[in-house]
């Protein structure tokens, strides 16, 4: 039985961290090693990044979350949505958006503002008034940033600054 080839997923230029575009690409993981569906930490110096091998082929973006900064490499992956481990946000890996923002609401990327929720089952969020309230109301999920993706022979490759 033929191996499907390892593809990166379609780029995204205008979501690209500063200083990426002509970069040197770096080898980070034999693509062996990530069968469609998982998902892996490489971290490069003081750089951690999330590689996924979604339905759309291989992404590589920061393994931090955009709304606090978990590891999103520990959360689970369904298709092209990576699902957080600390506040349930959910995020498109294939478009960059937001699918769920997290429970402690906030603000969207594009500025629109979500309350507090509660996942089903759960007793509802109580966010009594203070700086915290406050801090969760104002606190805003970033767009994800995209490192650009090479298949070289058998290998993973980024360009990272």
């Amino acid at each position: 039985m033929a191996r499907m080839p390892v593809t990166p997923a379609p780029s995204r230029p205008h979501l690209q961290p500063i200083g990426t575009t002509g970069a040197p690409f770096r080898p980070v993981l034999d693509a062996s090693e990530l069968p469609e569906g998982a998902m892996r930490r490489v971290t490069l110096g003081e750089l951690d990044v999330l590689i996924a091998h979604t339905p759309a082929g291989i992404v590589a973006t920061d393994d931090r979350c955009p709304h606090m900064s978990a590891p999103l490499s520990i959360g689970e992956l369904e298709g092209c949505v990576v699902a957080c481990p600390l506040h349930e946000g959910r995020f498109d890996l294939c478009t960059g958006d937001t699918v769920q923002m997290p429970t402690t609401g906030g603000l969207g990327p594009d500025g629109t503002y979500f309350p507090t929720w509660s996942p089903a089952g759960k007793d509802p969020k109580v966010d009594p008034p203070g700086k915290k309230a406050e801090a969760r109301r104002l606190t805003q999920v970033q767009r994800l940033r995209y490192y650009p993706v090479r298949i070289s022979g058998d290998s993973i490759e980024i360009a990272v600054p």
